[in-house]
């Protein structure tokens, strides 16, 4: 008798989630062949086909997406029961501080994960520009916070390295212009210094055609071809040309991404989080 595994039905729910093969590998951490006889196998115990294959990935097929609901509440139940069982007992209030823009979606997973393995500590977030943090964990406003640096402090540990460079959008040629627009932060932070030295260097005319609080302004004034702008090589699109050394631009910065933590806050809260914060990078 043929019976439906929870493992089959993970592998197929990443599947159907990337709508790639390749993607839902990557996803569960499998090869793409071993993620594809998981769904040849799924299919056999089905009987039906689940997938339709295309040129740019796969689609679900009627019986895909009938079986879809049914796989996500299986391993909703099953990962609700394993956090019961595995609770550890961990209590107390974390104070947080998660960006408002860079890595938001990959931190957001995170605490939700944290959160449903720990229920019993109490998360007190807030999501706002990260110049702030450090500020915010010396005055023990907060206890731990994930934001950018160029150097690295006291009490701060890198999780991410990402290159700074200067792009701009392929469809527009912004440096036939002069002076050149640019796209900046609007507040003072190491990454608008480390954008004007850089245009100091450079020693042609620019002007401050925008200004943003946050990288996704940055990133979508360059998108749409109103500036160009200074960026980490980590979130640029296919559509963006970077510029380096043959247009006058000299190598910029490494951004790191770094988990600050206050002197004051409770250590096995801190330490729990810093190793889910870890793993996820």
């Amino acid at each position: 008798m043929n019976n439906l595994d929870s493992e089959l039905l993970r592998t197929f729910l990443a599947v159907a989630g990337t709508g790639s093969v390749t993607e839902g590998a990557r996803l569960i951490g499998r090869s793409q062949s071993a993620t594809s006889l998981q769904i040849m196998r799924l299919e056999e115990v089905i009987g039906r086909d689940l997938f339709e294959r295309t040129g740019r990935g796969v689609t679900l097929t009627e019986t895909g997406q009938r079986l879809m609901p049914v796989a996500r509440d299986v391993k909703e139940r099953l990962d609700a029961v394993l956090r019961e069982i595995t609770a550890d007992g961990l209590r107390g209030k974390l104070r947080l501080g998660i960006p408002d823009d860079h890595g938001q979606a990959k931190l957001a997973k995170i605490l939700s994960a944290f959160a449903q393995s720990h229920p019993q500590v109490e998360l007190e977030v807030t999501c706002t520009i990260s110049t702030d943090f450090p500020e915010l964990l010396s005055r023990g406003k907060l206890d731990l916070a994930v934001y950018e640096v160029e150097t690295i402090g006291r009490n701060e540990e890198v999780v991410f390295e990402d290159p700074t460079c200067w792009v701009m959008s392929r469809y527009r040629d912004l440096l036939a212009e002069e002076p050149v627009p640019v796209a900046l932060f609007d507040r003072a932070c190491w990454w608008r210094e480390a954008a004007l030295k850089s245009l100091e260097a450079r020693g042609r005319p620019y002007r401050i055609a925008f200004s943003s609080q946050s990288v996704a302004g940055v990133t979508a004034a360059v998108e749409a071809g109103i500036a160009i702008g200074l960026l980490g090589r980590s979130t640029l699109a296919g559509h963006l040309k970077v510029l380096g050394n043959e247009h006058g631009f000299a190598s910029t910065p490494m951004s790191k991404l770094v988990i600050g933590v206050a002197a004051s806050a409770n250590q096995d809260l801190v330490r729990t989080m810093k190793s889910a914060i870890r793993q996820a990078f």
